[in-house]
């Protein structure tokens, strides 16, 4: 009899694992196809000149992957093309041939077709500057470089306005989004944000940049909010991240996105097919197999073997791997010119990592969740007592009683802005001590890169730091959208300024944190149910006096606008979608009263965390107003 159980669970077990990987072949290979090709736009320059030497410049005013449409040369004596493409000018307003960092100049001299009215020129792919491992463009695309500026030697035939760049992008609705302040700075940080967005689809893939382009889970993830925020589209976030999940990189935490980025998929969409069918490697993707008695897990210690990394799909990755994972933060201290620190604040690297551990946590609370989506009741509630687990430890053996403040790990005694803002933004914080944590987070300032901007903004919003988060993504040092801006990108750039990554590319979504912040914090839009059946509507404006938008979502756009003059009532009037209901909240402006006023009625709001807020809110247009 037992013999005969045993026989019954194995065959269990094989059809369970052939459904899973059918589930898993059907996702993968609908969403591959749910993609939409990539299309070729032909933009004219915005501004052209003859230089002296015959050399036609051109301005095409925006970054972009693509390459150069040249017509017809008039010369039969010239058989041909010279011509110059970069991202960057010198200080006399010539494209720049020596460029610093990875910001991206070339040189290409081809023959001209004569029989034929335009040349394409074509971009060779042994001077991409890119590794072995970078996603290849599709055939009938071919090779694509980002520049902005053209120059084409021998030119005084050319007919300028004949000319033309061809950008490759991914289909982009540019008015399915919008965002207007009174901030014209903020105003021009959401233009540079949103368009990188659309500029760094070129791959079919997100990718980090050209300087790599390569898919890293941290990078798509920040990409993968953005791009929900300023178009209506979800197939290529699910491809990029089941094609992560299936060919994973290097860092610890970025595995951990993984779990992240499923539960966003979910929550934004509604669809539960690419949850069940990477259901087993998202399990494996908590690094639950790591956790010692107390929870902590640690890629030093003797359980990451590479029969575990090998479970994760390291072996599957298309980037070299030499030491397995290994733990991040921030970028690492390495290809820099101040200090030799990287953007990590003078973070303790120990084997039981602060940032590591908050990571862990977020990813037990959501997988606890995922389960249940999926209604696996013993694996819900394994992962949420490991989450309590995580959780105890992390505020027992971890936090600095006397300063008030979190360790960057265990036998640490260095408190890096990175070890406090992940555990505000995941909510590992006990009210007790959240003042003090605050406090010490907005003492660092900007120390971290844009990609921790993106957590440190986000813990901000969600203590209540609007005014404070406002200033970050508005100032205008060396540490800010603005400063990109100034120096001559038009995409988000990889680091801060050159001589914070000596190596930086002028062309990185990774960079455009406020893409997704400023519609789901500022604005406060975010889902509550799955697929937006439910919306959370709660602006945080900080010092801002009007701010206006619209936001897409899977069952329509939302609008909104508000007036935050202090000298007046705080008024909100919003636009909701059919088949979906609204929580709203405002700020409460009277400490004494709890009257909202909606659609000239008066109602009684919730108070919570100095918002009033009211539930269910229908759809069609509202006007809400707190005196």
């Amino acid at each position: 009899m037992l013999k005969k159980e045993k026989e019954n669970c194995k065959v269990k077990t094989i059809i369970n694992f052939e459904r899973a990987y059918n589930i898993r072949r059907l996702s993968f290979n609908d969403i591959k196809n749910k993609r939409k090709p990539l299309e070729q736009t032909e933009i004219p320059p915005i501004g052209t000149r003859l230089t002296d030497d015959g050399t036609l410049f051109l301005d095409f005013g925006k970054d972009a992957y693509g390459t150069l449409l040249v017509p017809k040369v008039n010369n039969p004596q010239q058989s041909t093309i010279v011509v110059h493409l970069g991202e960057k000018l010198t200080p006399n307003n010539r494209l720049d041939r020596n460029p610093p960092g990875s910001v991206r100049y070339i040189r290409i001299e081809q023959e001209l077709d004569k029989s034929r009215n335009t040349t394409r020129i074509i971009i060779p792919s042994d001077k991409r500057n890119t590794g072995l491992a970078a996603i290849k463009m599709p055939r009938h695309i071919r090779e694509v470089y980002p520049f902005r500026y053209a120059e084409i030697e021998r030119a005084t035939g050319i007919d300028p306005s004949v000319v033309r760049r061809i950008c490759v992008h991914y289909p982009f609705a540019d008015n399915a989004s919008s965002f207007d302040s009174s901030d014209t700075v903020l105003n021009a940080v959401w233009d540079l944000c949103k368009y990188s967005i659309k500029a760094t689809t070129f791959c079919g893939v997100y990718v980090d940049g050209d300087r790599e382009r390569i898919p890293y889970e941290g990078d798509a993830h920040i990409n993968q909010l953005g791009h929900y925020c300023v178009d209506h589209e979800y197939a290529l976030a699910r491809y990029t991240h089941e094609y992560l999940i299936q060919h994973p990189t290097w860092p610890t935490e970025w595995n951990l996105h993984s779990v992240i980025m499923a539960w966003a998929d979910y929550m934004y969409t509604g669809e539960t097919i690419s949850l069940e069918a990477f259901y087993n490697d998202l399990c494996v993707k908590t690094l639950i197999d790591l956790a010692r008695d107390d929870g902590m897990i640690s890629t030093e210690s003797g359980l990451c073997t590479k029969e575990f990394e090998k479970r994760l799909h390291l072996h599957h990755s298309r980037y070299i791997f030499n030491h397995g994972l290994k733990d991040l933060v921030d970028w690492p201290p390495g290809s820099f010119t101040e200090g030799g620190q990287g953007e990590r604040d003078g973070h303790e690297m120990l084997p039981v990592n602060t940032v590591v551990n908050a990571f862990h946590y977020r990813a037990l609370v959501l997988m606890s969740r995922i389960a249940l989506v999926l209604g696996h009741a013993d694996d819900h509630s394994r992962f949420v007592n490991q989450a309590t687990l995580v959780n105890a430890t992390i505020n027992r053996l971890l936090f600095d009683h006397d300063r008030g403040v979190y360790i960057d790990g265990e036998g640490s005694h260095h408190a890096s802005l990175h070890s406090n803002m992940f555990m505000l933004v995941f909510d590992l914080v006990p009210e007790d001590r959240r003042q003090a944590v605050v406090s010490f987070v907005k003492s660092r300032g900007m120390a971290c890169s844009m990609y921790g901007a993106q957590f440190l903004l986000e813990a901000l919003y969600r203590n209540g730091e609007d005014l404070y988060a406002l200033e970050l993504m508005t100032a205008q040092h060396d540490r800010s959208w603005w400063n990109m801006i100034q120096v001559g990108s038009t995409i988000t750039m990889e680091a801060w300024d050159l001589k914070y990554k000596n190596n930086l590319c002028w062309n990185h979504a990774w960079g455009a944190v406020p893409a997704n912040i400023i519609p789901r914090f500022l604005l406060g839009i975010r889902p509550i149910e799955p697929g937006f059946g439910k919306v959370l509507i709660q602006p945080q404006p900080g010092s801002l006096r009007q701010v206006s938008g619209t936001i897409p979502t899977i069952r329509g756009p939302i609008k909104i606008s508000l007036e935050n003059d202090h000298m007046h009532p705080f008024e909100l009037r919003i636009d909701i979608p059919v088949n979906m209901t609204a929580k709203v909240g405002l700020p409460q402006r009277d400490k004494q009263s709890t009257t909202l006023i909606v659609d000239g009625r008066k109602v009684e709001g919730r108070l919570e965390n100095e918002y009033l807020f009211l539930d269910s809110i229908g759809h069609g247009t509202r006007v809400l107003i707190c005196k």
